[in-house]
């Protein structure tokens, strides 16, 4: 480095030791270093203006995969370039050691979207056990306040006002005073709610199937109910796939005709809600001549495929509907391939007024699946029960079943507004809830919640928390000498992924198969409590790469050695053993709070050991 830096050349990055990093940062802010090589971290955080910024290249590894640099990487780094009162411009220099980058990926990279904002709260036990230790404080406000919360809490006051007018339509909304439908309304609404969603289900998973796409082909003829028909035929002409890949199927629908100022035909009943299944319900059969509409339908909206099936050309029905839609054709007579099919659906209405025979879902639409055979008998057995309903043969069933409906939706619409300003609506809720069960079953707190001595430890320390407490009750670190603890606990603060195996004495293997046997052992318990953690995640979190290093600078051996022993950089040594000595503190503290000076003493040794020379030198900014 001292080569390079007589020669006005220096090097920036996370791998060199601090001191030299600063010596870097101190020569370049007065200008005597020409020419830095630095990763984005000196552009992030030091304010530290150049003339000219230059890429080697555009593409960086962000730990999982090759990438390219994102809008704000990017800008944050080209916008050093330019030195405030001595250059007019800026150059930003963009290196093509190979191909030259594409001008997509160059405008998506200098004026794409910036970064979407996401949450990096988090919950863990140390947080927990602390706020539970506060009796004015609760873990649920603490969460409302994050900013992974802010979307579903900013519309708090305008969910508060809508309750007060929920609540203000309650109120002036009637029962239906009715014997006959006091009897079971309530209970045939639930019911056919119920088989509003089997319907919706089964249809979504049965003709949107390989077997039942083949079957809904251009041709077949399909019963519909939705917000504008009511049980009217209606013949398939196309599949297509519409938003977020679903599939619609184009339908040519039997309808009234149109009136005579053109207008569409009203709606059969209302848009929204759950509408009255009323069992052998006769097919819809229009007034007069009837006429036709075509509708992209979704699976629900068909209630049933039927074994009929027309001979119809899709292409030229779509096509002459589409252009009667036209102001200057909208007059024109329906052509004959559009005429044909609506007399065929016709005809077929006032031959089976009762229906046409369904395809059969297990035969004919290929259902093998064990859960839709049993929702299939599920919704056949709803559909029987109906009968037995007296509230559908009141000559005012339809008027009452309105109320009904208007009351029940103001209910439930009431209940998920309350259920959004409730705790219960938290994201983060049920993994607090699964968290604060491990810490029960490790007696951390007491069945009502309280912080026992154990919580007390484990609010004392500040990583891996519930690992080092389990140590250090099982007394795993009461026998070893205090620079094999710190080797030990290097592995906590340890975070490359690669590096060179370390040679390690029989004592700290031991530790180190007693400290694998303890994490293995709390993944376990928490994946047993439903908190989302792999054991082999948890344990691979255990880097115990520079154990043999710590241990050799604890025992005195000169930095210069150190470096011979692993592949690490010695910038990376540093930090990890500059956060040793914390994780050695957290523990002294633990100690303290059990009452145990033997191990008090040795953690305070293992911090006398290993905070010496280069590693611990004061900052140069300090001078």
């Amino acid at each position: 480095m001292q080569d390079l830096l007589k020669r006005g050349l220096a090097v920036h990055h996370s791998g060199i030791l601090p001191i030299l990093k600063e010596v870097v940062e101190m020569l370049f802010s007065r200008g005597l270093v020409k020419f830095l090589f630095a990763t984005e971290t000196f552009a992030m955080g030091v304010n530290m203006p150049a003339r000219t910024v230059l890429f080697d290249s555009i593409r960086k590894h962000d730990g999982t995969q090759m990438r390219d640099l994102l809008p704000g990487e990017y800008i944050q780094m080209a916008g050093r370039a330019g030195r405030r009162g001595l250059d007019t411009t800026g150059t930003v220099i963009i290196l093509c050691k190979g191909d030259v980058p594409e001008m997509a990926d160059l405008h998506k990279m200098m004026l794409g979207k910036p970064t979407q904002l996401e949450s990096r709260f988090r919950l863990t036990y140390t947080m927990i056990l602390n706020l539970l230790r506060v009796e004015e404080l609760r873990v649920e406000d603490m969460m409302k306040r994050s900013f992974s919360e802010f979307h579903t809490r900013k519309d708090t006051q305008v969910h508060q006002t809508e309750v007060k007018n929920v609540q203000e339509k309650l109120k002036t909304v009637k029962e239906p005073d009715c014997y006959m439908c006091g009897l079971d309304l309530e209970t045939y609404y639930v019911t056919c709610k119920e088989l509003w969603e089997l319907r919706r289900q089964l249809q979504r998973q049965i003709l949107t199937s390989p077997h039942g796409l083949k079957v809904m082909s251009a041709g077949r003829v399909v019963t519909v109910s939705n917000h504008r028909h009511n049980n009217a035929l209606g013949v398939v002409l196309q599949v297509t796939s519409g938003s977020g890949n679903e599939k619609l199927f184009t339908t040519l629908i039997l309808c009234d005709a149109p009136a005579a100022n053109g207008a569409p035909p009203s709606p059969a009943h209302p848009p929204t809600g759950v509408t009255p299944v009323l069992p052998n319900t006769a097919l819809f059969l229009p007034d007069g001549p009837g006429g036709h509409v075509i509708e992209p339908l979704r699976p629900e909206d068909i209630t049933m495929a039927t074994t009929s099936a027309l001979k119809v050309n899709a292409d030229r029905i779509v096509d002459d509907v589409r252009k009667r839609q036209q102001p200057r054709f909208r007059n024109d007579p329906p052509g004959q391939s559009v005429t044909v099919a609506t007399q065929e659906l016709l005809r077929l209405t006032e031959t089976h007024p009762g229906g046409l025979t369904p395809l059969d879902p297990v035969k004919d639409l290929g259902v093998r699946d064990v859960d839709s055979v049993e929702l299939l008998r599920r919704k056949q057995f709803l559909l029987e029960s109906l009968e037995k309903f007296s509230c559908i043969h009141c000559t005012k069933f339809r008027e009452h079943f309105e109320e009904l409906r208007e009351n029940r939706q103001l209910k439930d619409r009431l209940n998920h507004l309350c259920y959004l300003l409730s705790d219960n609506s938290l994201a983060l809720l049920p993994e607090y809830e699964q968290r604060v069960q491990v810490l029960k079953r490790l007696r951390y707190l007491d069945a009502a919640g309280t912080v026992q001595l154990k919580g007390r430890v484990a609010c004392e320390i500040s990583n891996h928390e519930l690992l080092i407490t389990e140590l250090v009750f099982e007394n795993v670190l009461t026998d070893l000498q205090p620079q094999e603890i710190a080797a030990l606990l290097s592995c906590i603060v340890f975070q490359e992924r690669r590096c060179v195996e370390p040679t390690l004495t029989e004592t700290l293997q031991k530790g180190k198969d007693a400290m694998v046997a303890m994490a293995t052992r709390l993944a376990e318990l928490q994946r047993e409590c439903g908190v989302n953690v792999q054991v082999e995640d948890c344990v691979e979190e255990l880097k115990f790469g520079l154990v043999e290093a710590v241990f050799q600078w604890a025992q005195g051996m000169p930095f210069s050695k150190i470096t011979e022993l692993t592949d690490v950089q010695e910038g990376v040594i540093v930090r990890c053993i500059q956060r040793l000595d914390e994780t050695c503190r957290d523990v002294r503290s633990a100690a303290r709070i059990i009452g145990d000076p033997n191990l008090y003493a040795k953690m305070e040794l293992a911090s006398e050991k290993i905070k010496r020379d280069i590693v611990f030198a004061a900052s140069l900014y300090t001078q």
